[in-house]
């Protein structure tokens, strides 16, 4: 049982330590990873087997019991994001053996990967304040070399809003991790939730939660902090993209999710109108953002935005619906994002450019392309019966039932905007003609390998699966919003008799 709560972190850490003497050994690399990956997502699945069945985990380390050592914690909801990161790394994996160059590969690229999936399983995983901090700087270290690994001025320009910003984050973290402990003498989650209710001064936790909730919508990416994301997604390589278009803002979505629930639970007072305020404005701006640029990758980062508005919607809302539906969509999203920017690299293999006005015709001369681009493009705007309608419906459901029709009608309205900005994308790139001008595939680029296919209709698959049965994932989104809620059972497995 031990094993089964610190693998998911230790395998990528290991396979990270066997790559590095590997730099000039691509197929070495590239085997290991693989191996992790498998062994990452298998971990994962029984990791939440085990929850599912037998409750909530836990695993204090080096058996010093919480709250005075570090915990280890996997609910419903951490479970679910680890086996997702596996199919996520797994994707990932397959795809940069055909897409990552030689010159990436001697620069650490693989070694820096595990570094990151290892961060971000360790985030999701732990529990305590201070290892979430240091989870966090493990992956803005990793992320931020993966960014600058190709070296080019776009990368770097890219790169340094990216690191700049996220150390701003990480400032207004240390000082929020600072305060909660003098106020309470831990920082252990599970007992922080028991001291908070008894701090006497609720103006110093007001002004600790409003920390958190700058520090960790700064990862997120919501509204108005979210600007360093639109200016550095685009520049990597397409793998590194999907990763961090995939997991890295729902690695703060987690945390806020996490944090507002138990630690600082919105109680209808002025921090929930303000998290419904700015999840309102993160999805509306993020659409138009969308909607403005005509470049595919650019396209997809401002998705990100609008689409996490959604998740923080739920959040913000608070009931057992919403807060189920805000599970559902960061687990459906993770997939079909990370999917969409693959995809935006076989468009780049097909017609040579990202930038729409020089792509065209791939509908003909890519009939499957074209399909596994329609099935997560479709499902992010929300298409039935695809999983991003489930999403979408039981979030607009939950505004309506909690008498929030404002909201309700913002999130339709964005769904629309989705929609138009999907079409121009299909427009552009697959049913207008290529103009005459644009330049041609690269030699050697088509046609497109069968590692970067066999991830991308796999992942096309699974948004299917989802889409089609939707029932299994929500019951299991519906456990999680019960254990967020009702924290009494995750305090109880980590403190036991301890207060």
């Amino acid at each position: 049982m031990s094993g089964l709560l610190a693998a998911p972190i230790i395998v990528p850490f290991a396979v990270a330590a066997l790559s590095l003497p590997g730099g000039r050994r691509p197929h070495f690399q590239s085997a290991a990873a693989l191996l992790g990956a498998a062994a990452h997502l298998a971990l994962g699945a029984m990791l939440l087997q085990r929850v599912h069945h037998h409750g909530i985990a836990v695993l204090n380390v080096g058996n010093w019991p919480a709250p005075f050592g570090i915990a280890l914690v996997a609910d419903h909801l951490s479970a679910l994001m680890v086996l997702v990161t596996g199919v996520v790394y797994g994707a990932v994996c397959l795809y940069s053996r055909a897409e990552i160059g030689a010159d990436c590969l001697q620069r650490g690229y693989y070694p820096l990967l595990h570094i990151l999936v290892g961060g971000i399983s360790g985030a999701f995983l732990t529990g305590d304040l201070f290892n979430l901090y240091v989870w966090f700087e493990v992956m803005l270290m990793a992320s931020f070399a993966l960014l600058v690994l190709g070296r080019t001025r776009a990368q770097l320009a890219g790169g340094v809003t990216y690191v700049v910003i996220n150390l701003i984050s990480t400032l207004l973290f240390l000082a929020a991790l600072g305060l909660i402990y003098a106020m309470t003498g831990t920082l252990n989650m599970a007992h922080l939730h028991l001291k908070l209710r008894a701090a006497v001064d609720a103006g110093q936790v007001a002004t600790v939660s409003v920390l958190f909730l700058t520090a960790f919508g700064i990862k997120a990416g919501l509204f108005p902090l979210f600007f360093w994301l639109p200016a550095s997604y685009h520049t990597p390589p397409v793998a590194v993209s999907a990763i961090f278009s995939g997991l890295l803002t729902k690695v703060g979505v987690y945390a806020l999710i996490r944090t507002f629930t138990l630690l600082f639970p919105l109680d209808g007072g002025g921090l929930q109108n303000l998290v419904l305020a700015a999840a309102a404005l993160t999805m509306v701006t993020g659409v138009l953002g969308a909607a403005a640029h005509s470049e595919v990758r650019r396209i997809l980062s401002f998705h990100i935005i609008s689409q996490v508005g959604y998740m923080v919607l739920g959040l913000g809302l608070l009931t057992p619906l919403a807060l189920a539906g805000a599970v559902f969509y960061l687990l459906h999203h993770i997939v079909v994002k990370a999917n969409l920017f693959l995809i935006s690299g076989l468009t780049r293999q097909w017609g040579g450019s990202f930038a729409l006005a020089e792509l065209g015709g791939l509908y003909r001369t890519r009939g499957f392309g074209a399909l596994l681009f329609f099935i997560p493009a479709f499902s992010l705007a929300g298409f039935p019966p695809l999983s991003g309608f489930w999403a979408k419906m039981i979030l607009i459901r939950a505004s309506l039932d909690a008498g929030h029709f404002v909201l309700a009608g913002v999130a339709a309205l964005v769904g629309l905007l989705t929609v138009y900005s999907m079409t121009k994308i299909w427009n552009e790139a697959f049913w207008k003609p290529k103009a005459a001008a644009a330049p041609p595939p690269a030699d050697g680029r088509s046609p497109v390998s069968a590692w970067m296919l066999a991830p991308v209709a796999a992942l096309a698959a699974l948004t299917v699966l989802i889409g089609l049965a939707p029932e299994q994932l929500f019951q299991m989104a519906r456990l999680a919003a019960e254990e967020l809620l009702d924290p009494s059972a995750y305090v109880h497995s980590v403190l036991g008799s301890v207060r």
